[in-house]
């Protein structure tokens, strides 16, 4: 970036030096050729006040300049004198475009360029009161002459001036790109403000992604951290027992119990490995929402009555009420959503308890709402119940082979099908979870 600077401030300091410089000399040799005229005119007004062009006194003129070529022509267009040249070998002069203005408007005046010589001829012509014209004559360079002449001035100037430009856009880069840099260092400091405004939208969103990209690798942590700890409580259950058994250590009449305490932290162990296993294909970039067009109602009715023996045996009952509501989204991960919600509003119900099913819309969106009649959410819990791995009362949630993944699993869901997802809660008296598509 610091190259690419600087060799764009020099870029820009070339072309504009090199313009300027034409600019100018287009403009000082325009001011030449206005001088040059204007002196030719002083020097034809003077002559032409001398008195000495009259009828008779053609052989009497004799006008030694050197630089300037004096000629005196007839009305007729004849040239009767000039000082630079024999008049007899000289042809008729009222073609001439200074002459023809001359007699015309009283004055005129005209550039001729020679190729061989790289010079002009700047002509001045005015009319005399006996109808005769007095023409003034000089030569002077022509533009690339005068290009060639001032060159190498010209060059020496183009080279000190890109030494200058080069040093002053180090100088001018260095100032430019240092804020940046030090935007960088502060990235972790939000109290510093960028030292350009323009840059204040581009630090807070980079201040933004750095702090979810340090959230996110916190939470990777913890997630490695939850997980070797929950995968580690069923297993070193069942190393243990088996160990038992191994050496025979459990009592024939407690083999069974103990059997079905293996089955049980192997079901636990599959449950983990399976809502890891599903939290991390939901977690990845490359998921690919297929959606179809179904019926939501259709749906909840079907997990209702699959959850029905499993309601049954934590001694709940659950309910489905509403009407058909079609929704756009992924079949498979809304019965994935329903089944988890349905799942832990049985798990954390109390006895004889009841979990309400709902399906309905409001205000033109369909909404999917569980509503059960549990033990409810402390509301210093309710922000983070939707994390991994998180419980509010841990030893029922193992009790109940719940994985702590579930509620996580449904906020990927929601997230994914850009729904929203509300929970209101109250010790004692239950929880309602509504996700409005």
């Amino acid at each position: 970036m610091r190259r690419k600077i600087n060799v764009q401030l020099v870029s820009i300091s070339l072309i504009a030096i090199v313009a300027t410089m034409l600019v100018m000399l287009f403009v000082f040799y325009d001011l030449f050729q206005t001088q040059v005229q204007d002196d030719l005119r002083a020097n034809a007004i003077v002559l032409k006040n001398t008195g000495i062009f009259h009828s008779g006194n053609e052989n009497a003129l004799h006008m030694d300049y050197r630089k300037l070529r004096v000629t005196w022509i007839s009305a007729t267009g004849t040239v009767l004198y000039d000082n630079d040249a024999d008049v007899g070998t000289m042809d008729n002069h009222m073609s001439r475009p200074e002459v023809k203005h001359a007699f015309k408007d009283g004055d005129g005046n005209a550039v001729r360029k020679s190729a061989t010589m790289d010079t002009n001829t700047f002509y001045y012509a005015i009319k005399l009161n006996d109808g005769s014209i007095l023409r003034v004559a000089r030569e002077a360079s022509n533009i690339w002459s005068v290009c060639g002449k001032i060159l190498p001035i010209v060059a020496a100037t183009i080279l000190i001036m890109m030494i200058l430009c080069i040093i002053l856009a180090h100088i001018m880069t260095k100032n430019i790109i240092k804020p940046i840099e030090q935007m960088a260092v502060d990235l972790d400091d939000f109290s510093v403000i960028p030292a350009y405004k323009e840059l204040e939208p581009f630090a807070a969103t980079i201040r933004a992604q750095h702090t979810d990209i340090l959230k996110s690798a916190r939470m990777r942590q913890d997630f490695t951290a939850n997980v070797s700890h929950e995968l580690k409580t069923p297993l070193t259950a069942i190393s243990g027992y088996a160990e038992l058994m191994e050496n025979g250590m459990v009592p024939s009449e407690e083999i069974g119990t103990f059997c079905q305490k293996i089955e049980k932290s192997a079901r636990r162990l599959l449950s983990l490995i399976n809502d890891i296993i599903r939290l991390s294909e939901l977690d990845s970039a490359n998921t690919q929402l297929i959606v179809e067009k179904f019926d939501l109602f259709e749906e909840a009715a079907l997990c209702v009555e699959n959850m029905q023996i499993y309601a049954e045996k934590n001694d709940v009952t659950i309910t489905y009420e509403g009407g058909p509501q079609e929704i756009t989204a992924n079949r498979e991960m809304i019965n994935e959503l329903i089944n988890n919600l349905c799942a832990n509003a049985i798990r954390y119900n109390k006895k004889n308890g009841t979990v309400k099913v709902r399906v309905d819309s409001e205000q033109g969106h369909s909404y999917l709402r569980v509503e059960d009649t549990g033990i409810g959410i402390p509301k210093e819990h309710q922000k983070r119940i939707f994390e991994r791995f998180y419980r509010v009362d841990k030893s029922r949630s193992k009790q109940t082979g719940g994985t702590g993944l579930g509620l996580a699993i449904v906020k990927h869901i929601v997230a994914l099908h850009d729904a929203k997802l509300d929970l209101q809660s109250e010790v004692g008296k239950g929880t309602t979870i509504t996700v409005t598509f």
